[in-house]
């Protein structure tokens, strides 16, 4: 393309219009704004993968590409992409490709908004003459906010919280929304098809989108993509920008009122446009409707930091650096588009003045130089040139919640006194009296401009969704865990298996501390793989067992480097050198490698498996079958709720399903059964017995096994004794009146039990109350809700006695695991109950208030699918790694005897075990840092076997690059883990304190060393950090850190020891639950409605949403919605006759339906743990336990909203950066 051609000409003042993002604010969708001019275009949300204009919601149609400017009907969005419908995301990529720009020269002048329309060539000053200097234009160019201006229509001033034209992401006015609608307007707009998952108008308050930001690729190699936002928060109202709240008859975007519509046009003003932080211009003044803008993606826009790779020389022209905003760069050609992924800048300070003289913006200050005729004013502090304007009628002097961040001044400005920039505590912000009275309650940034969590994860699974994940490089980041992908193993774990937060490790331990970001693993080392993956290939090298280093112990993997013709190997590990056994040599080829490599999984596979030998047996002699052992608590409570019956009659159906590793062969677990209340009952169930024999042993003092025979047995010898027992128990204690009952004996027994067998093996407890009876482990009520907030506090985490860590500790060392479940009704201290399953590899489950009618199905799915999984006993997990790092800390449900050693009498499918590193010397770029975990356990069928998962990431001398290729999601799941253990040692509000803390000084960190030079007005996040904020924020309001006062202690210590062995997938909807609007459901295809942001704003009346939050699932039906949607959901057309009580929904003969049905089956299929659906109408009582689920909104425990948490880190990052 021509680098002279006339560019595209933004806005007056290189600044987007108020209607930006095509908001025609108030004017919604298909209203007309006050002043009777239809508002045309619908929002634009984010980027999308193929950028197309959608249809109009309604009014006029839009002209062909390319016949020029628009009609002004009303005031256009001005954006660097085209107008779409409401997105969500980027539309489906069957959509046409964006249509190139084209080169003819536009110029949006004044809009004559009462008389005819002038010639759109009305310009002020010279535009600028080539491409490179438009973009040194806008390389300096910052949204700012100034005193009002007088002007009149033409100059719009913008809304200091809308997106500036040029790349920096930005914030959009918050006003747009259908609740703030001035009265008398409605919105009545049919759901708009066609591009994925935007909520039409009437369905939601924002379109639940991106933010209209723009990634664009580094300038240099070195700064890794960023999000900035602007900001300049008043003290009371959100950091960053607010959305100018609207006036009595203000349509935003749209036309003025026909009373505005006749004073001339003044000159153009001399400083820089002005913004309306905190409320919107008095309606006296008409400076707030733009001029028209061009119909299609100019040309001239550089985009900020794509997360691409850095320009080429085919992006254009070369980088520019500005101060004011971030490092500028090329427009992307016509065939490539703007960049997928979310835009990154929202800056904020002032646009240059229309028609500026090109030349660099100078580092010192924030905006372009002064134009010709302006030389004798000084630069003002928010970086606008020429005199400070006077005052705007209407207002008594300057603008009181007036925001200006910019660069510093380089001279002293004329601005008003008190206002010192870049302090947000210091800026006054509006006074309620001068705000019209229904702006009062409105002012705060557009949640639409701020990072959204969908975006991230639609864009993720547009861009690696479709191609297999291949494991062979070293150091690439996964697809994120929302992702569906394939897994391809070349040499590195999968990442179900192993995900790390960075795949940069910093070289030094100095990067590490100044970074902060957490170094950590989270590991599951027998998770289960989905059927197009293979399982780790079963390596045998017979007698010998498998090839290890001579130092280090490591296993033979593919980062050991065989020497001197292959004799000899060394290790990847420690560089020792080892000989190969002579029953393992193989000749290597010209390469270096051995002949065989790809022949034998452990030369070339990341994940396998050894068949251990009887060295790595206890006691030297191969391990006996495991036994699984069921204890039932038959105490008054458990029998009248009805899980006895319920157990006992399940049990009978479940032995069939016992784990096993061929499904053709019968299990060899052994079972047995106790029952108990104050007393033990073992039971005889030998197969030669017409019946089972009972006994009792009343001793709980000194507890021990009263029968060997008999009591552990194979299912298929005695069905026929074991199914008479288990008709037999709840009638034995149907009328029992004992209400007290034991628990530390209960443990005992079955750990009794399994050492006589001389075998491992799992306990399953059925349990319903606090063990008040006398007896080892008795416990009392401490439940003292006065202690909530204290320094105290911490003591409700800990456990009561002493006696059950010791008992956990006798388990573990003979391989007895135990699973909780547990019926409670009131405190059952699930802080002490929960110490010996959470060290054992163990699981608790609650089932509290249970009612057999209505928790029948979630208990028994839980149990069945507990009984089924597959899992290893007496396991020990080790963890090595390269010179340079090692391991230091672990997370999860285990016990620790020594520093390394991690010892699990039981590890399932489900669980984590999270691993930190720390330096202890240099890493090297060149060979990376290795990490190989190493499990050693005995599989269901009696068999001892190692896995192995081995690991490579690359090492950085630069935080630029750790900062590249960091997994959030992951880092969450790292904080949360740390933050939750950290509470049994301090104050939750310490503990708070300090991740807000850790997460402000990972992003100060990247700020002041990576990011390009910017104003502090600023928020500038990493590109694969962005998110970080949301999610600490739902982490800061979890329960376990900031319990509301219907949260139990014992639901907040169960959550807590929940969370310590959960896995990433299962922890990110865990914090940040999924919500799919059903009313969008396509019951033809197979896949989902692009899911929407977790805030009531995003919910429509009109609208049934599914919300799943790993635990549980809500189906949330609007008091509006259609008939014809309830009629295929529940049976019925009207909204009351709708049963809030059901758990099932009726099995109906319609395809939606038979949809919904599937969709809730599949989101059961993806956890570990049923979860229970539970109907919550609008304006019910339930709706207060759905809402506490939508984590983007402040909660009534006093968590932050993320809009405002954002802000509250933004001004922290602001404090540690001076």
């Amino acid at each position: 393309m021509s680098v002279n051609q006339q560019p595209h000409v933004p806005p007056p003042y290189g600044q987007p219009q108020p209607g930006y993002q095509g908001y025609p604010q108030s004017a919604y969708g298909s209203q007309h704004a006050a002043g009777g001019y239809p508002a045309q275009y619908a929002p634009y949300n984010g980027p999308a993968s193929a950028y197309q204009p959608g249809p109009p919601l309604q009014g006029p149609l839009r002209g062909a590409p390319g016949s020029g400017a628009p009609p002004v009907s009303a005031a256009q969005a001005f954006s660097q992409y085209g107008q779409g419908d409401v997105q969500n995301g980027p539309p489906p990529m069957s959509a046409p490709a964006q249509r190139p720009p084209m080169s003819q020269p536009y110029a949006p002048g004044a809009v004559n908004l009462s008389g005819p329309q002038p010639a759109y060539n009305q310009q002020f000053g010279a535009p600028p003459t080539s491409v490179q200097q438009m973009t040194n234009q806008m390389a300096g160019m910052q949204v700012g906010s100034a005193a009002p201006t007088s002007a009149g229509p033409g100059y719009a001033p913008p809304s200091m919280s809308q997106a500036p034209v040029s790349a920096p992401p930005t914030f959009t006015p918050a006003s747009a929304a259908p609740s703030q609608l001035p009265s008398g307007q409605s919105v009545t707009q049919p759901p708009p098809q066609g591009y994925y998952g935007a909520p039409p108008p009437s369905q939601q308050s924002f379109p639940a989108s991106a933010p209209p930001f723009s990634s664009a690729a580094p300038t240099q190699p070195s700064v890794p993509p960023q999000q900035v936002y602007s900001q300049a928060p008043p003290p009371s109202q959100p950091p960053f920008s607010t959305a100018p709240p609207r006036g009595p008859a203000q349509g935003y975007g749209g036309p003025p009122p026909p009373a505005q519509a006749g004073p001339p046009r003044g000159p153009p003003p001399t400083s820089q446009p002005a913004v309306f932080p905190g409320a919107p211009p008095p309606t006296s003044t008409m400076s707030q409707y733009p001029g028209p803008i061009p119909p299609h993606p100019p040309v001239s826009q550089p985009s900020a930091f794509p997360s691409g790779p850095p320009p080429t020389a085919a992006s254009g022209f070369p980088p520019q650096g500005g101060a004011g905003g971030p490092l500028a760069q090329g427009p992307p050609l016509a065939s490539q588009g703007p960049p997928i992924s979310q835009a990154n800048h929202v800056a904020q300070g002032p646009p240059p003045p229309h028609g500026m003289p090109p030349g660099p913006p100078t580092a010192g200050m924030a905006g372009p130089p002064p134009q010709p005729g302006m030389q004798g004013y000084p630069p003002q502090q928010n970086g606008a040139f020429g005199p400070m304007r006077g005052s705007q009628p209407g207002y008594s002097g300057p603008y009181p919640g007036q925001q200006n961040f910019g660069a510093p001044p380089s001279a002293p400005a004329p601005a008003p006194p008190g206002q010192k920039r870049l302090d947000p505590d210091s800026i006054p912000s509006p006074q309620v009296s001068d705000m019209p009275p229904v702006q009062k309650t409105r002012h705060r940034i557009d949640p639409d401009a701020i990072p959204s969590p969908i975006q991230v994860i639609e864009d993720d699974k547009a861009n690696k969704g479709s191609d297999p994940f291949v494991t062979g490089v070293r150091g690439q980041a996964p697809p994120l865990v929302t992702t569906n992908f394939q897994v391809k193993d070349q040499g590195n774990a999968s990442p179900r298996f192993i995900r790390c937060t960075a795949y940069n490790m910093p070289c030094t331990s100095d990067m590490a501390k100044q970074s902060q970001v957490p170094l950590a693993a989270v590991i599951k080392p027998l998770a289960t793989l989905p059927p197009d993956e293979a399982p780790p290939y079963i390596v045998d090298h017979g007698e010998s067992g498998p090839i290890r280093c001579n130092r280090c112990k490591a296993y033979m993997c593919p980062y050991m480097q065989f020497i001197e013709g292959g004799r000899r190997f060394q290790c990847g590990f420690c560089s020792c050198v080892t000989e190969v056994p002579p029953h393992y040599f193989q000749h290597l080829d010209h390469t270096g490698k051995r002949v065989d490599c790809y022949d034998r999984p452990e030369l070339s596979l990341g994940s396998y498996e050894f068949l251990a030998t009887v060295d790595y047996c206890k006691n030297n002699k191969p391990p006996q079958p495991p036994a699984f052992i069921f204890l039932i608590d038959v105490s008054y409570n458990a029998v009248k709720n009805g899980m006895v019956g319920i157990v006992c009659q399940e049990l009978k159906t479940l032995l069939d399903y016992l784990p096993r590793e061929n499904p053709d062969a019968e299990s060899n677990v052994r079972v047995g059964f106790v029952t108990y209340n104050k007393v033990l009952h073992f039971y005889n169930v030998k197969g030669s017995l017409g019946q089972p024999q009972m006994m009792v042993v009343s001793d709980v003092a000194d507890m021990f096994v009263p029968l060997l025979d008999g009591f552990l047995v194979n299912v298929s010898e005695s069905r026929v004794v074991i199914e008479s027992l288990l008709d037999q128990i709840p009638e034995m204690f149907a009328d029992t009146r004992e209400t007290e009952t034991v628990f530390g004996p209960v443990i005992q027994a079955g750990l009794e039990a399994l050492k006589a067998a001389d075998c491992a093996g799992k306990l399953f407890v059925f349990h319903s109350s606090l063990p008040i009876a006398e007896a080892p482990g008795k416990l009392k009520n401490r439940e003292d809700k006065k202690l909530v907030g204290t320094d105290k506090e911490k003591s409700l985490f800990q456990p009561q006695v002493s006696f059950y860590n010791n008992l956990a500790k006798e388990c573990v060392a003979q391989g007895c695991c135990v699973d909780l479940f547990l019926f409670p009704n009131q405190y059952v201290d699930v802080a002490t109950l929960g110490v010996v399953p959470t060290s054992t590899g163990g699981s608790i489950y609650k089932y509290t208030y249970f009612q057999a009618q209505a928790d029948q199905e979630r208990f028994l799915k839980d149990l069945r699918r507990d009984v089924e999984k597959q899992v290893g006993f007496d396991a020990v997990m080790r963890v090595r790694t390269s010179t340079g790092i090692r391991a230091t800390d672990f997370f999860g449900s285990f016990y620790m005897s020594n520093t390394t050693d991690v010892e699990l009498a039981g590890l399932d499918c489900d669980k984590t075990i999270t691993v930190e590193f720390k330096h202890d010397d240099k890493l090297s770029e060149e060979t990376g840092a290795l990490m190989q975990c190493a499990v050693l356990y005995t599989s269901c069928s009696g068999q001892r076997r190692l896995r192995i998962h081995n690991m490579a990431v690359n090492c950085c001398a630069q935080l630029a690059d750790l900062y590249r290729n960091c997994e959030t999601d992951t880092i969450i799941n790292f904080l949360a883990k740390s933050a939750y253990r950290s509470v049994l040692s301090n104050p939750t509000k310490t503990v708070r304190d300090s991740l807000v803390n850790q997460c402000a000084q990972i992003l100060a960190c990247y700020r002041k060393n990576c990011a390009s030079p910017s104003s502090a007005g600023q928020l500038i996040l990493p590109e694969c950090m962005k998110l970080l904020p949301v999610y600490l924020n739902c982490v800061l309001k979890s329960d376990v850190l900031l319990p509301g006062a219907d949260v139990s202690l014992d639901d907040r210590a169960y959550l807590r020891q929940l969370l310590s062995a959960m896995d990433v997938a299962e922890s990110h909807v865990f914090f940040y639950p999924r919500l799919i609007p059903l009313q969008k459901l396509d019951v033809e295809g197979d896949g989902l409605p692009v899911a929407v942001r977790d805030s009531e704003e995003r919910l429509s009346k009109g609208g049934v949403y599914l919300l799943e939050t790993g635990l549980n699932l809500f189906l949330w039906v609007g008091a509006n919605a259609q008939q014809e949607l309830l009629q295929n959901i529940f049976g019925t057309p009207a909204f009351s006759q709708i049963d809030p009580n059901m758990t099932v929904l009726p099995v109906l003969d319609n395809p939606f339906s038979k949809r919904l049905r599937e969709i809730i089956q599949s989101f059961r299929a993806q956890r570990s743990r049923y979860m229970k659906l539970m109907v919550v109408k609008q304006e019910d009582r339930l709706e207060l336990i759905f809402k506490h689920f939508l984590v983007e909104d402040k909660n009534s425990c006093g968590g932050a909203s993320y809009v405002d948490f954002l802000c509250h880190m933004h001004k922290e990052i602001r404090q540690l950066l001076s």
